[in-house]
């Protein structure tokens, strides 16, 4: 989705004004950021007194966030490799008694395969999140990044614009 106006913003935070943005919610806005005009976020951005702090406060908890992301993605992931060894022990179990036909020894050996490739494809989706989410977390904070550059260097140019030396030197 692409936002056009703060009040699209507003509202798709749940905010009635900026000053009701919590921290959970600057984060938000920090992941909507790339679907904003760069003129839309930097006019948002100047409502807020200490940009710098916001920012340093979106990429600390945007880290945090990501850490604990990757810590239940592992826990995750452990529980599911074991449960598929767990099957696995099982079936080697059954396997290894005596007196099973061809076709249960064939059974058995077919469902061991099929645990391996559940845990193939487990480990392909795995990988492909974990791409989705870096770069989901190096998009925002690149972009909140690049904002407060902007942010500061516009306020450091417009300063300068309106600052008594500039004006003496552009009479002289």
């Amino acid at each position: 989705m692409s936002y056009r106006n703060e009040a699209e913003i507003k509202h798709a935070l749940g905010i009635e004004s900026w000053r009701n943005l919590s921290k959970a919610k600057m984060i938000r806005f920090a992941m909507m950021m790339p679907d904003m005009d760069a003129e839309l976020a930097l006019k948002v951005i100047e409502q807020f007194p200490v940009f710098a702090e916001f920012a340093m406060g979106v990429v600390g908890a945007m880290k945090k966030m990501h850490k604990n992301t990757l810590l239940a993605n592992k826990q995750s992931q452990d529980r599911f490799h074991q449960s598929c060894e767990d099957m696995r022990e099982t079936l080697k179990t059954e396997l290894s008694k005596d007196g099973l036909s061809f076709d249960e020894k064939k059974f058995f050996i077919e469902q061991i395969q099929a645990t391996l490739k559940m845990e193939y494809q487990k480990d392909t989706e795995n990988k492909q999140f974990l791409d989705g989410a870096l770069k989901k977390v190096l998009v925002s904070v690149a972009f909140v990044g690049a904002l407060g550059v902007a942010f500061v260097g516009g306020k450091v140019v417009a300063e300068s614009k309106d600052s008594p030396e500039d004006k003496d030197s552009l009479e002289a």
